[in-house]
């Protein structure tokens, strides 16, 4: 057995997560169907501990202390992009997708807990298979994992794995399909000739100004005399980010104090967001977007990796039966979102794209989302709308509201 202390875990989680990168270059499918490299790297360890189990070795023995600190910098980082600028930014449009969104995430628990009753199992497996796994993703389900484990759902890191990998594919394979359907049902396509040329050179421009990479622009920054720009930038946000944690720290703690059951990840995404907009108001901190997301992603990869390496994945055998039925019902009400989505958002093109994008994030995630409109967009022309109003929500303001939808069930 080889034993590793908290140094050496984390850099055998740094050297899998570029081992995930080599295996999705070299299978096509892998990066097709958006499966994250940190998941790739993370199950190749779980699997060859799960057959070595099978002959009565124990391969690894990991220290995974530094595992909760890296998942709560990752929501702290997504508080930091609850920007109520970043909302205004995107209009009435972006609000209206948020809404219905969101309501989408509470369904998603409903129907998941109301599958689970027939088969005799906790129906928070259901609430795990729901928005958890699929609005949320991987790093949401390995996040709160340990409260369904608490709640009594057995193996629920593995199931949240499970459910978030089925969730990537589907939303991956039936997100375009069922868009391009709509499209040519109603005879619908984007700007043609110069149009397209003038529409996508627009696309490109407001993308850049308001979200770039789902991010607002960086404010200019004052930097002292003497210190390089980049590092002090670096090392600006990486203090904010600790700060929102710490400060995090207390209101979960007071939470604790009342009575109401918060995972560490709340209240440092509450204090995130505080920040973020009182930064926004006075310009007082000069917080770069840009670099916490950077810094987030960073720590999530770590975070997934880790969480992976530990996974018990023979805990699922008995429940693969009610998570198909569960994940089948999702994935059924989320094909009947395409028309509901098409409706409100306008029935015009971009409306239809927005559909595909929909389906990629409430299933998978974000990656899914851009990569179904890239392809619907590829075919009709540009949808600039469409590629305002899905990143901004599903990279940003979902995965907050998503939060607070599954800390609230979990107190009930």
């Amino acid at each position: 057995m080889l034993k590793l202390d908290l140094v050496h875990t984390v850099a055998f989680a740094g050297l899998l997560l570029f081992v995930g990168y080599a295996i999705r270059r070299a299978i096509p499918p892998l990066a097709r169907y958006n499966i994250p490299a940190p998941v790739i790297g993370g199950l190749l360890v779980s699997f060859a501990i799960v057959a070595a189990r099978g002959r009565g070795v124990t391969l690894f023995e990991f220290d995974t202390t530094l595992q909760t600190p890296l998942m709560i910098a990752f929501f702290t980082s997504i508080g930091f992009g609850a920007s109520l600028s970043l909302l205004r930014v995107g209009g009435p449009q972006v609000i209206l997708f948020f809404g219905v969104a969101t309501v989408f995430a509470v369904l998603q628990n409903v129907v998941g807990y109301l599958v689970a009753l027939p088969f005799g199992v906790d129906p928070l497996l259901g609430v795990l298979a729901g928005s958890v796994t699929l609005t949320g993703g991987p790093a949401t389900g390995l996040a709160f994992a340990p409260q369904f484990e608490q709640a009594g759902v057995q193996g629920a890191a593995s199931v949240a794995v499970a459910a978030a990998m089925v969730g990537i594919v589907a939303g991956g394979v039936i997100g375009a399909p069922i868009a391009t359907r709509i499209i040519e049902r109603h005879g619908l396509h984007g700007p043609r000739g110069m149009a397209a040329q003038v529409v996508a050179a627009d696309e490109l421009a407001r993308v850049a100004e308001h979200v770039g990479e789902e991010r607002l622009p960086d404010p200019p920054v004052n930097v002292p005399a003497g210190e390089d720009e980049e590092s002090y930038v670096l090392l600006k946000n990486v203090v904010a980010i600790l700060a929102a944690m710490w400060i995090g720290s207390w209101i979960s703690a007071w939470f604790t104090s009342v009575d109401i059951t918060l995972p560490g990840t709340i209240g440092a995404m509450l204090a995130a967001a505080v920040i973020r907009n009182l930064d926004d108001l006075t310009g007082w901190i000069g917080l770069s977007q840009r670099t916490i997301d950077d810094l987030g992603n960073a720590a999530l990869s770590l975070f997934i990796v880790l969480a992976l390496m530990t996974l018990k994945l023979w805990e699922i055998a008995a429940l693969a039966l009610p998570l198909f039925a569960i994940l089948a019902a999702q994935i059924s009400l989320i094909v009947l979102s395409f028309w509901l989505i098409f409706r409100v958002m306008g029935r015009d093109y971009d409306a239809a794209v927005m559909s595909g994008g929909f389906c990629g994030f409430m299933l998978g995630t974000t990656a899914n989302a851009m990569a179904n409109m890239r392809s619907l967009v590829e075919r009709y022309g540009p949808a600039p709308r469409a590629f305002l109003v899905v990143p901004m929500v599903g990279a940003f303001f979902i995965d907050f509201t998503n939060a607070v939808i599954i800390t609230w069930i979990l107190n009930l």
